[in-house]
């Protein structure tokens, strides 16, 4: 049995998961997601405090 991160790399390199990694990069690369991320990490650092 695969373990979950075998799992995990053997649909990254599938069709179906290069499309979908392409598709978060399209995402990522436009500068209103990259502030609401922005804002996320913040809120959780300071909850680690």
């Amino acid at each position: 049995m695969a373990t979950l991160m075998q799992r995990l790399q053997m649909f990254l390199r599938s069709p179906r998961g290069q499309k979908i990694v392409q598709q978060g990069q399209r995402q990522l690369a436009k500068p209103e997601n990259q502030e609401k991320l922005r804002r996320l990490a913040t809120k959780f650092q300071g909850r680690r405090r």
